[in-house]
């Protein structure tokens, strides 16, 4: 069972400031973790890298990447979000990791400063600097040798993973979450890692609602493009 059951805020908050002029934030959150695997999908902008900053900070995460042990500056700002939310633990945890795609390069500096002190810190990163290994394999390295027993908050992990990486992905996914070591939170646009097996789908388009897969526009568009693709070719080039 999920660790983190419940992330709620106040029923409605009456603000004219971002983030709370997003329509999926102004009514409130209520959301329940029922699964080790919760999805957030949406268009950009509907809130899903909010949520998931707002609860890595209240998890004491560093709100750029990282874990409550990695202290480090970012000129990125963090939202009013995490004031309000509260989140409801059985049993509380305080190990995991907080890892966002558009700053991971901030957080693979950061190590590497640190390593001018300690080189052995790459131990933990798969023996050498992220900066030393492409994108999609620094990801990896990240998720096999860091993620082992904590709640693992990503922000479009697939980001730099190719298909088949995102399949070695679900497997890690899969050896951490089914004997109970680990709790995922996803922001994610792939459709691949939306199947996994009785994971909870919640979409931030036209309000905060749980979602099937197949009803999700990740699969419904790629499906109907992969069965036609000259249609909708034909259409995007008609103009």
């Amino acid at each position: 069972m999920p660790f983190l059951k419940n992330v709620r805020t106040p029923c409605s908050i009456k603000s004219n400031n971002y983030p709370f002029t997003i329509p999926a934030l102004a009514q409130g959150l209520n959301i329940d973790f029922t699964s080790n695997v919760t999805f957030f999908v949406g268009e950009n902008g509907s809130g899903k890298s909010t949520i998931l900053e707002a609860i890595a900070k209240r998890c004491g995460f560093n709100p750029s990447g990282g874990s409550r042990n990695h202290i480090y500056q970012s000129p990125e700002p963090e939202s009013d979000l995490s004031a309000v939310i509260k989140l409801s633990w059985m049993p509380k945890i305080t190990t995991g990791f907080f890892m966002r795609a558009e700053s991971f390069f901030n957080f693979a500096t950061y190590l590497d400063q640190l390593a001018e002190d300690d080189p052995n810190i790459f131990k933990a990163y798969g023996g050498k600097s992220l900066h030393q290994q492409s994108h999609g394999e620094s990801f990896l390295s990240l998720f096999t040798n860091r993620f082992n027993k904590g709640i693992y908050i990503l922000d479009e992990p697939e980001a730099a993973l190719s298909p088949q990486r995102q399949l070695s992905f679900m497997a890690l996914i899969h050896s951490l979450e089914s004997c109970g070591k680990a709790q995922f939170l996803i922001a994610t646009h792939s459709p691949i890692l939306l199947c996994y097996p009785n994971a909870i789908i919640y979409s931030l388009d036209n309000n905060f609602r749980k979602v099937g897969y197949q009803e999700t526009e990740h699969y419904k568009l790629t499906k109907e493009f992969l069965e036609s693709p000259d249609r909708f070719l034909r259409y995007l080039f008609s103009n």
